[in-house]
């Protein structure tokens, strides 16, 4: 049996941590998906999957494996698309991922715009308020806002956001707008626990960046909830540039201590392949970045 086949056949199995997931990814058979495991593994000599009557999961020489075959086939995809030419159509599956309300809002659009260019295609969007490992979770392309601890991943910068405090003009009609941070202490704070802000507000300049601890009345676990709730007039909130971006220009909110804001945070677009990218990665973040680069919410023009 082809060891290339049983590679994509393994790495489907334990990216969807089960044989029909894999099975209906590939278009192959259940009973094809189970025996191109076990003929890898005793090729190997080695277990690559517990397997349970409710789970499958990469053993640890599986996940060993697992990064080694998603490379070598990464590698294999690229021979091949050097080899029928460097206008080959993208073609295959793309896994891709962001935070939640920066994927509605951006992502989902280029995705659909990619797609539609490129109907061999096919993408799975993983929308997460969190940082993704994308090697261990395997996926190609993440969006990423912040500074990037992670020097293995290539990065495309494409736009800026701002930390904003937020309220809503009725809430302001009825306490006083807070004058420097420590008024915060003083007011109803609105936080959410999908960001960075559930407690530590990080302010500057002033007397040099710091950290504002404070108590919110309410804390939700999306930035949705926390959103509406500061539109509804319930408190105050601090919020991504990019999530209220609307709301701001449509007077829903209005912003606060705007001459304490921390420094803005960069947006990139990250990938795990090495310089020559396959054609379908190429591809989404040549279309991803000149979109993000072009849009006024993360490069305002000024």
């Amino acid at each position: 049996m082809d060891r290339f086949h049983q590679m994509q056949v393994y790495v489907a199995v334990a990216e969807e941590e089960g044989f029909a997931a894999a099975a209906r990814r590939l278009q192959l058979s259940p009973p094809a998906v189970t025996r191109a495991v076990a003929a890898l593994e005793e090729t190997l000599g080695v277990k690559l999957l517990d397997r349970t009557t409710r789970y499958v999961r990469a053993t640890e020489a599986g996940r060993r494996y697992l990064e080694d075959a998603r490379q070598i086939l990464a590698d294999l995809e690229v021979a091949d698309e050097a080899a029928a030419g460097i206008n080959a159509e993208p073609r295959g599956h793309l896994a891709v991922t962001a935070p939640v309300l920066f994927g509605r809002k951006f992502v989902v659009p280029g995705i659909v715009d990619y797609l539609q260019r490129y109907p061999e295609m096919e993408v799975n969007a993983v929308f997460l308020d969190r940082v993704v490992n994308l090697l261990e979770e395997g996926l190609d392309v993440g969006v990423r806002i912040g500074e990037l601890p992670d020097s293995s991943m290539r990065a495309l910068r494409v736009g800026t956001v701002r930390t904003l405090v937020v309220a809503a003009p009725e809430y302001l009609a009825a306490h006083p707008e807070p004058a420097v941070p420590q008024d915060l202490l003083d007011h109803t704070t609105i936080a959410s626990s999908a960001g960075n802000f559930a407690r530590g507000w990080r302010f500057a300049p002033g007397l040099g960046e710091h950290a504002l601890r404070v108590s919110p009345r309410l804390t939700v676990t999306t930035n949705d909830a926390a959103i509406e709730a500061t539109r509804a007039g319930f408190g105050i909130s601090r919020l991504l540039s990019y999530q209220v971006a609307a709301d701001i220009e449509a007077g829903n909110l209005q912003i606060l201590l705007e001459a304490f804001e921390p420094p803005p945070s960069p947006v990139h677009i990250v990938h795990r392949e090495g310089r020559h990218s396959s054609a379908k990665v190429r591809a989404f973040i040549d279309l991803m970045g000149e979109r993000l680069r072009s849009d006024p919410a993360l490069n305002p023009r000024v």
